[in-house]
């Protein structure tokens, strides 16, 4: 029912009982419309402080002639209050909200006093109507919802010292990235005046530059959502040497305090050394260990020549766990499903395999705690030059769209 719409009467026996108890407390402590109505509104199964306020004062023929003993009359400024949040909120795009605020000590305390004095129970406190009044007054003006457990934008007004923080709800997006040139890294550099926190200089997003993955999504993050900071979970990673291909790798990012929220993504975007695409807003990061496989082409040199069967033995890997040492006591194992291979000269060959995410590939190649590995299967000294992806399939059914 609306507050407008609203008929206050107050002429039952429980009624009286309450405006009884209202002349009391206005006997003593001047309060206004919004807390004497507060006191006892629930109690009448009533919604509207103001107007229950505003009507036992009539019955009683009282006229406040000091500020509000609980609030201050904070409850009855609140227009000036709800502006400035307008205000902090103008460059934002958003359809749900939050309000919280924080009160002087002294203001919960004086409401404290009233409601154990007059034993008054069950009631909303001063600080739930003030948040209420605000909430309602900002969602009128600017057409959007309260949202408890969602918003879009998170309000908290200090009435201590007068200021408004504004918090916007993190953007969590999937997507995957096709990298076409070698030198590239995964991994951004911090900026080096504020280790990555943040400041002045790096325009607050924690990198000052964009020569990485991470900082061309970033950077294209910035422009169409006009965000301060991401932080990016990988779907595995690749050597700075490494080319990315195929259907690309997968990766969630959080873009923290969007002021845009309604761009629409293209299926693509592309530049001269990655792609980005299928990138899509989604609810929340899987919590769940994401399990993937890559199908990789390896570029191997041995420092002796390779004779035609030497090659063979690596036909076992298929039924063979490899097994990886990490620290005392602690081991990894991994599954290899396909794998082929081509000499290429009398000293190098290439070496396809379909395996698990996670495989250090040149510790593979190599032999350093792994077991099995290439270089002790074909009993030659190996070294990895390069590898390069070409197919990396998420394995979790719930996450094939990504």
């Amino acid at each position: 029912m609306m507050y407008s719409q609203q008929k206050i009467k107050i002429t039952n026996k429980t009624s009286s009982h309450y405006l009884f108890q209202a002349k009391k407390i206005l006997n003593e402590y001047d309060l206004c419309d919004y807390c004497i109505g507060r006191l006892f509104a629930k109690k009448m199964g009533l919604s509207s402080h103001l107007h229950l306020g505003e009507k036992i004062k009539n019955l009683l023929h009282f006229k406040s002639k000091k500020s509000c003993y609980i609030c201050k009359d904070i409850l009855s400024n609140l227009n000036a209050v709800v502006n400035r949040i307008q205000e902090k909120s103008s460059e934002y795009e958003f359809s749900t909200f939050v309000i919280g605020a924080i009160l002087k000590p002294s203001v919960i305390d004086r409401d404290d006093l009233i409601r154990s004095k007059f034993k008054l129970q069950g009631i909303d406190s001063v600080k739930t109507a003030i948040t209420q009044q605000m909430a309602k007054k900002f969602a009128k003006k600017t057409k959007t919802k309260i949202d408890f457990l969602y918003p879009d934008l998170t309000f908290t007004f200090n009435f201590k010292n007068d200021s408004c923080e504004l918090q916007a709800r993190t953007l969590i997006m999937a997507g995957r990235y096709i990298k076409k040139i070698r030198g590239l890294p995964q991994k951004q550099t911090p900026c080096i005046n504020c280790k990555g926190r943040g400041c002045l200089a790096c325009n607050y997003h924690g990198i000052s530059k964009f020569t990485s993955i991470e900082g061309k999504i970033s950077k294209l993050l910035f422009e169409k959502f006009n965000g301060t900071q991401t932080k990016i979970s990988w779907i595995g990673g690749e050597d700075k040497n490494s080319l990315v291909l195929g259907n690309g790798r997968p990766f969630f990012v959080k873009l923290l305090n969007p002021k845009k929220r309604k761009y629409k993504l293209e299926k693509k975007f592309v530049d001269n050394e990655i792609e980005i695409h299928n990138l899509k807003i989604i609810p929340k990061i899987p919590k769940e260990p994401i399990h993937f496989t890559s199908s990789i082409e390896l570029s191997i040199f041995t420092k002796k020549k390779l004779n035609s069967k030497d090659l063979t033995s690596l036909k076992s890997l298929v039924k063979t766990p490899i097994v990886i040492y990490e620290k005392p006591n602690k081991r990894n194992q991994k599954s290899i499903y396909h794998v082929k291979f081509k000499k290429t000269s009398s000293k190098s060959f290439l070496f396809w395999i379909t395996v698990d995410g996670g495989l250090p590939i040149k510790r593979f190649v190599e032999g350093n705690n792994i077991q099995p590995n290439i270089a002790q299967l074909i009993s030659h000294k190996c070294e990895c030059k390069k590898f390069d992806f070409h197919k990396i399939n998420l394995v979790n059914s719930n996450l094939s769209s990504i």
